[in-house]
């Protein structure tokens, strides 16, 4: 009898897990399928049943979101934005990761702990502080005979976007370097080789799930980051969500929701195909370097 019951919970425990798994499953996939079904309509489908099939492909959103609504301009400058960031953050996080993990020296303790306390900072409360800096250092600039600089600049917002994400990097990548063992670069220095080039060619490609993920996950960050562009960018060079919200807020008012939809599809495709392709990666790298660190 309690075997009977044991299974008969068992039965119902994983009938929930399913039933709860299959529900999620479906309160995302189907308003994704429903943006990207909406995108291909044409205007005066949406008047009526907004759940109907499109009667035909109509590729025109796509061409007036990319050329009427300047999408295509946006998609460039978050494409740069986002590599911008990716190249600062990996060039200053990874050595930052390696001498904290592996070395011991006056003051590592405190600099490790002021790292770790980044990760409690929500960046969207400095912002403004941040935003009234570039402010100043425009008008100094301007004093003194020259130009603005910090504001409507792609590579000061890419510098921002790295400088927010070190604490969570340098945390991922030190928790995944403190798990190699030191055999390998003291065998390294018995050959010769100086501090920098064990670094490169010995202990990088072996942190490479962990370095894998720290690009995925903040190739998601950067890409899909609203509130620092929206602040640092007031001209007409934005990213690709601020252009999307100046579209939503226009296209509105116009009734034309094709030509919305197809801008909400150019922003989550990339995002899409990358986790699509990399979410195995994604997960492994994060359990290797967090769990084990």
């Amino acid at each position: 009898m309690k075997k009977k019951k044991e299974m008969s919970f068992d039965t119902l425990y994983k009938l929930f897990i399913y039933v709860a798994l299959l529900t999620l499953a479906v309160s995302i996939v189907v308003p994704v399928a429903w943006v990207f079904l909406a995108s291909i309509k044409e205007n005066s489908e949406f008047y009526g049943n907004p759940w109907t099939m499109p009667k035909g492909v109509y590729f025109q959103n796509f061409i007036d979101a990319f050329q009427k609504a300047k999408m295509g301009e946006y998609f460039m400058n978050s494409v740069l934005v986002t590599a911008l960031a990716l190249a600062i953050l990996l060039v200053v996080a990874l050595p930052a990761a390696y001498v904290l993990a592996r070395y011991r020296f006056r003051g590592s303790k405190l600099i490790n702990t002021m790292f770790m306390g980044g990760l409690f900072i929500n960046v969207n409360y400095i912002v403004v502080p941040i935003f009234l800096m570039f402010v100043d250092g425009d008008k100094l600039l301007k004093n003194l005979g020259g130009s603005g600089f910090f504001l409507n600049n792609l590579f000061i917002v890419a510098l921002v976007y790295a400088s927010t994400a070190l604490p969570f990097t340098i945390y991922l990548l030190s928790g995944f370097f403190v798990t190699i063992p030191r055999d390998y670069e003291e065998a390294a220095y018995v050959d010769g080789s100086g501090y920098f080039r064990t670094m490169v060619r010995i202990m990088m490609p072996m942190a490479l799930p962990s370095i894998i993920t720290v690009i995925l996950f903040n190739f998601l960050s950067f890409w899909n980051e609203y509130i620092i562009s929206m602040t640092l960018l007031t001209s007409d060079a934005k990213t690709l969500p601020v252009g999307l919200m100046q579209l939503m807020q226009a296209q509105k008012a116009a009734a034309n929701y094709g030509q919305l939809y197809a801008g909400l599809v150019i922003v989550m495709l990339p995002t899409l195909i990358l986790y699509i392709m990399v979410q195995k990666k994604l997960t492994q790298g994060m359990s290797l370097g967090g769990l084990k660190g």
